[in-house]
């Protein structure tokens, strides 16, 4: 294993024995060799909110079940604040669904840091469509606004069907995270709208909180 690798890894694993909450796929034992590192994890059965979205009529999902899965999510991200910890990489394909399809599992916190929040990073890290404005910008950020940002383009995407943002390169796509409008399909309700917007604000200082 490559020495940078190894060291995201180990990182990783640091951060992970830290936590133990229900809607984060818990890290029982880690052991390394001299090639490689082997991070025994909780058996999560129930595939990717990525593919069970895939399985829904226009890869949309009703409000409330939506909100049921979405509201899991925020709980996990909101106990790894509490914890100094940002996980950096929220998306449909970090998240996994216990085989009854009603718990959500987080996992991957291989961008995660575990620094004080008041302290900002200039770090670009994450999946493009889920990042927050201050990170492609490039500027010092802190760290939970910007997984705020991610969990509301996880919700876009749940009601949706699609990102909340697009481009057909990443600089066009990060354009238009910086300056692009939401624009909402007719059928996402009204109350849903408002606290989209709330999660969307391009300011990191007035956006929502996972409290």
């Amino acid at each position: 294993m490559e020495p940078n690798r190894r060291k995201s890894v180990k990182r990783e694993m640091k951060i992970m024995e830290k936590l133990d909450h229900p809607n984060i796929a818990k890290l029982y034992e880690a052991f390394e060799s001299h090639k490689q590192v082997f991070l025994i994890m909780e058996f999560v059965n129930g595939g990717s909110l990525h593919g069970y979205l895939k399985m829904k009529p226009n890869r949309q999902m009703p409000e409330l079940e939506a909100k049921f899965l979405w509201r899991q999510v925020v709980q996990a991200i909101y106990y790894c604040h509490q914890r100094n910890v940002t996980h950096r990489d929220i998306k449909l394909e970090n998240i996994l669904l216990d085989e009854t399809k009603e718990r959500v599992k987080l996992i991957d916190f291989g961008f995660s840091t575990c620094i004080p929040h008041e302290r900002k990073v200039k770090i670009f890290c994450g999946t493009p469509s889920y990042m927050a404005p201050e990170i492609v910008s490039k500027i010092e950020y802190s760290g939970p606004p910007a997984d705020i940002w991610a969990l509301g383009v996880l919700l876009f995407a749940l009601l949706c069907g699609k990102f909340p943002f697009r481009g057909q390169n990443d600089k066009e796509l990060y354009q238009n995270i910086k300056q692009q409008e939401l624009n909402f399909p007719e059928h996402v309700s009204p109350a849903a709208r408002q606290f989209l917007q709330k999660l969307f604000h391009k300011t990191p200082e007035r956006r929502l909180s996972s409290k």
